[in-house]
């Protein structure tokens, strides 16, 4: 319980452009046990790190400030694809596709700690 207020309050504090990196890591890691899940041919696992990496992707959708000019709405187009590749990536089996996903994502946290300085 006390652990869990700490989490909760080192979130509302943190840096917001270090929590931003620390999502695109997550999808990261979350895309890594999609491709084991689908190697091993296990089908709960593979379905629960996709639906992980979309709840990432809609958390970085519902935090885009629209109002901040064109890259907002580019990166909200560029999350849905990526939403969309994830869903049919699952039914497939798709490595290729995970991996296309990943490679996006590697570019968003290079370009991320290259705009942010982290």
């Amino acid at each position: 319980m006390g652990l869990d207020v700490y989490n909760q309050q080192a979130a509302t504090t943190e840096d917001p452009y270090m929590l931003i990196l620390k999502l695109y890591e997550g999808l990261l890691k979350y895309l890594a046990f999609v491709e084991k899940a689908i190697d091993e041919n296990n089908v709960e696992d593979k379905f629960d790190y996709i639906n992980r990496s979309i709840a990432i992707f809609d958390e970085l959708r519902n935090i885009l400030d629209f109002d901040g000019g064109d890259v907002a709405y580019y990166l909200d187009g560029l999350y849905l694809y990526q939403i969309e590749t994830l869903f049919s990536a699952g039914v497939d089996n798709n490595l290729t596709a995970i991996a296309q996903v990943k490679k996006v994502v590697t570019g968003l946290i290079e370009a991320w700690k290259e705009e942010t300085g982290l």
